[in-house]
């Protein structure tokens, strides 16, 4: 698989960089075209201590990955902002309430939201990992208009019921349900299993 993955500036960075983590390890994904927000840039340094746009794959990982690409969030002539760049689909996660509205008005003033608009032209899946509490009625018509044009809406609503040890392993379980929704369930993931 070929995925678009972006990281912006709403909290909840740690999930953004368990995803990538699962998409490095994925022998099923081929390719991980990354871009990161200018705002998502100040979120990472205070919520994981990860500083500055240079070697932030490297930051987030420890060494670089082998098949993730990073794009500036102003390159919007990146091959992802094109409909003919072959693409299974795309992950925004977290997505902020400002990212959720160019992309429900189709406003495609960044990378992020071109390659968004491009993903739902092309019907292919796009994503939303929404975060913000409360949603106020504009964040909620913005939400609905983004899924009326095909995106889903999958706000970061992490699960207890599988007792997690702390945040990462909540966030890497978030992680493996949005990969199962894009046709990439995780091994290690959480499966409920109702009582026999």
């Amino acid at each position: 698989m070929h995925l678009t993955v972006a990281i912006t500036g709403a909290s909840g960075a740690i999930l953004g960089r368990e995803l990538l983590r699962a998409l490095e390890a994925d022998e099923r994904v081929a390719r991980v075209h990354f871009v990161a927000s200018e705002n998502s840039l100040r979120v990472l340094a205070e919520e994981l201590g990860v500083s500055g746009r240079t070697d932030l794959l490297k930051k987030l990982f420890g060494a670089y990955p082998k098949k993730i690409v990073q794009h500036a969030d102003a390159d919007i002539g990146a091959s992802i902002a094109s409909g003919s760049h072959p693409s299974d689909g795309m992950i925004i996660l977290p997505c902020s309430m400002g990212t959720l509205a160019a992309i429900a008005l189709g406003l495609a003033n960044s990378l992020i939201a071109r390659a968004a608009d491009v993903t739902l032209k092309e019907r292919r899946p796009l994503i939303l990992c929404v975060r913000e509490t409360p949603f106020n009625r504009i964040h909620l018509r913005n939400m609905s208009l983004a899924a009326e044009a095909g995106a889903t809406i999958f706000p970061c609503i992490p699960a207890f019921y599988n007792h997690p040890a702390g945040s990462e392993e909540m966030a890497r379980q978030f992680a493996y349900r949005v990969l199962a929704h894009v046709g990439l369930p995780q091994p290690d993931a959480y499966i409920w299993k109702a009582d026999e």
